[in-house]
């Protein structure tokens, strides 16, 4: 595949696939990724940008979390780390979560609960759901490929798409840790987060516990080629259990550069603005 192309998914399928299949799947605009209505939706729903995953340092990167619900396999991972096998649970989508004040927190991707003989909820947990931003011009290049679609596509134009981590923490997910997950801890419930290991590897080094004395579970997916049906999968690389306040101390909090190279700028600073006033040097002069 070439360097210059950024597509690494289109409408659920390589752009290398040329099957009778993909071919369908992209004519129509359909997503095969469960998501909630036929036609893929991502960004506008008459004219979606059908692109579940581009190519970054050689990977295939998810920025479309529904390309997360491939088979469901996001939900039995989960369910497996809060109930025991044999356990009678479903998931339910999108979920309003409410604060003490009875304003909105947000909305809890999946909440997954579990029932007994008669249907009554004896447990619940939330799963958060993560893809990753990205920064350039994907849409461009989205729409040129999908003005004749090839496997030999390149994209030529300026601004070539790259994922943005940092803005993927720190616009969604700490907010989720904070709001969220935190009313999630109050309650003593277990908490998943989904997210692709390559993202996970950006995030600051976390403490780790086993798996029942965690609160959280970051179950961490990458896509790998399969031949046989010349498509990418969803496979589960790790799982990594943490406690909430320590995962939440370590995500936030920025390790902090050195303070004498602040003071040096600071120093550099106000002796630019000395220079510059050289008349007038007294504290109140210089505000």
């Amino acid at each position: 595949m070439s360097k210059s192309n950024p597509l690494a998914e289109v409408f659920g399928f390589p752009i290398s696939n040329e099957s009778e299949l993909a071919r369908y799947y992209r004519e129509n605009r359909l997503c095969p990724f469960h998501n909630r209505f036929p036609n893929c939706t991502k960004s506008k729903a008459d004219n979606p940008l059908g692109v579940c995953s581009v190519i970054h340092g050689g990977n295939k990167i998810i920025t479309c979390p529904s390309r997360f619900r491939e088979d469901w396999k996001i939900l039995h991972d989960a369910a497996s780390f809060v109930w025991p096998k044999g356990t009678k649970w479903t998931s339910l989508p999108e979920i309003k979560l409410l604060d003490a004040n009875g304003e909105s927190a947000g909305n809890v991707d999946y909440v997954i609960v579990s029932y007994d003989e008669e249907g009554q909820i004896t447990d619940f947990a939330s799963i958060e759901v993560q893809g990753v931003y990205i920064s350039g011009n994907l849409s461009n290049a989205f729409h040129q490929y999908m003005k004749s679609p090839t496997p030999d596509f390149e994209w030529t134009g300026s601004q070539f798409p790259r994922p943005d981590y940092l803005s993927s923490s720190r616009k969604r997910l700490i907010p989720q840790m904070l709001y969220k997950g935190g009313i999630f801890k109050s309650w003593n419930k277990k908490q998943c987060v989904v997210i692709q290991k390559s993202f996970f590897d950006t995030l600051p080094l976390m403490p780790q516990t086993n798996k029942e004395d965690a609160d959280i579970a970051w179950f961490l997916y990458d896509l790998k080629y399969d031949d046989s049906d010349q498509r990418n999968h969803l496979v589960l690389i790790d799982i990594v259990y943490t406690e909430f306040q320590s995962a939440l101390e370590h995500v936030i909090y920025t390790k902090p550069g050195s303070m004498t190279d602040f003071m040096n700028t600071l120093q550099g600073k106000l002796d630019e603005r000395i220079s510059n006033e050289p008349e007038t040097r007294s504290v109140m002069d210089l505000l």
